[in-house]
């Protein structure tokens, strides 16, 4: 495997035609603007490169990623009230424009939008140990990064309501069930496997697998920026209740929340 490149807290390395993109911010691996900047700039590196034919995300760490702090002084929710826009959103719609495929290795957490990050990729691979949850609802919240309309695509509309509403916590083996993720092994062979199948993607013609990601992903990113717009307009409107503030707040001191629809 090539030395790695950094882009910001975020590491590149090459096996081959496959590019390993780690997350390297552990062990929570937790989203902000800039960590999720460096992701879609090293994605837009790798798409320049015509020798790259697949990609693997993954994360070093206890956790794949375990969502955006939300409530301190790096809430990114917080830091675009003010705006017509989220900038986080803005660089998360970029990782759904490129044509080469992505195979997500998700271990540990994946929750809030450490779930939209899962779901930018093509293929999921995950182990029984893993958690999920699309968990806003319990912190008085919109789900974001574009899962209201990326997580219906992938499992369908009555799952993911069922997943939104309720925010529970489902483990990997759920995850496979309901087709959040493809593949359910071992967990120390998450990432291994993740490599196997992209080097099994990396073994068919590129230029056919750019144009078959191409079509089938026609229109995403236009659908994910508009799903961004309108999550940042209902966030931004429920940050202002006291259910959001008690919702965070209860989260924080990991205990049921009291909310009073407020």
């Amino acid at each position: 495997m090539s030395d790695a490149v950094k882009f910001g807290d975020v590491g590149v390395s090459r096996l081959g035609h496959v590019a390993i993109v780690e997350l390297q911010r552990p062990p929570d691996n937790s989203i902000d603007i800039e960590l999720v900047r460096s992701i879609a700039d090293a994605f837009d590196t790798l798409e320049a490169d015509p020798t790259c034919r697949a990609i693997v995300l993954c994360s070093a760490g206890k956790h794949f990623c375990a969502g955006a702090r939300l409530g301190g002084a790096s809430d990114p929710i917080a830091a675009a009230a003010s705006l017509g826009h989220n900038p986080l959103y803005a660089q998360a719609v970029r990782l759904f424009a490129g044509s080469i495929p992505v195979v997500a290795a998700v271990h540990g957490a994946a929750i809030g939008a450490g779930v939209g990050l899962a779901l930018a990729a093509d293929i999921r691979v995950t182990c029984s140990e893993a958690r999920f949850a699309v968990n806003f609802s319990r912190l008085g919240f919109h789900p974001g990064f574009g899962i209201s309309y990326t997580l219906p695509r992938v499992i369908g509309e009555a799952r993911a309501m069922d997943l939104m509403y309720t925010g529970r916590r489902i483990t990997g083996d759920e995850a496979v069930a309901i087709g959040l993720c493809e593949r359910l092994v071992p967990l120390d062979d998450v990432r291994t496997v993740a490599i196997e199948i992209a080097t099994e993607i990396a073994g068919s013609a590129p230029l056919a697998v750019r144009a078959i990601r191409r079509t089938l992903r026609a229109g995403l990113a236009a659908q994910v920026k508009a799903a961004t717009d309108h999550e940042h307009s209902a966030q931004v409107g429920l940050r202002a209740t006291e259910d959001y503030e008690e919702g965070v707040k209860a989260y924080a001191e990991r205990r049921p929340p009291d909310f009073q629809a407020r």
